[in-house]
């Protein structure tokens, strides 16, 4: 049970939660999925976003509930999870108490499409990050290549595949020239 502005609610949690949550009357950071169906209400609550995010792939799953998803993410840590069903190993889900060789087989075919989707979505969104963070030096380069004739989409799918971090604009335009030629 969680305590906040005087209402207490309860949460379910993962074992793996529940062992990082501290003591009694400490203040916590809880992300929460807040559950509902025709004869329920539940709350349920995880350390990370990326337990979160994994829960929410799980109950999107035919035939697994909330409680069968905690569960799961009691035995198994969520990025062991994303590999055993990237990899599709079995033997790793049927290790969890009510999970069947069918069972992980269906979790396998129904996720594996979305957690690809989902690393593909991280490693863009990573990428951007990257192109604001260094955004000036960036900005530099992509003006002097565009003056050389280059166009600025060709310019940036260039300098995705550059680990730009650190480098000085003549770097950067070196780097893209050579890039650049190549196509």
């Amino acid at each position: 049970v969680v305590e906040t502005a005087g209402i207490g609610y309860k949460i379910y949690v993962s074992e793996h939660t529940m062992a990082k949550l501290g003591e009694i009357g400490e203040k916590v950071k809880i992300y929460t999925h807040y559950h509902v169906r025709e004869d329920n209400i539940s709350l349920y609550g995880f350390m990370s976003n990326e337990e979160l995010k994994m829960f929410e792939l799980l109950i999107s799953v035919s035939g697994v509930g909330a409680k069968s998803a905690l569960v799961m993410l009691s035995c198994i840590e969520p990025s062991d999870f994303a590999i055993a069903v990237i990899s599709n190993n079995v033997k790793v889900l049927t290790k969890v108490p009510g999970i069947g060789n069918k069972s992980a087989q269906r979790i396998i075919l129904e996720l594996k499409d979305k957690l690809k989707e989902e690393q593909l979505e991280e490693k863009l969104k990573d990428s951007s990050k990257r192109l604001k963070d260094n955004s000036e030096n960036i900005n530099e380069a992509i003006s002097g290549l565009m003056v050389l004739g280059y166009s600025k989409k060709d310019i940036e799918k260039a300098f995705e595949h550059l680990d730009i971090d650190n480098l000085s604009i003549e770097d950067l335009i070196k780097k893209g020239l050579i890039l650049l030629s190549q196509k």
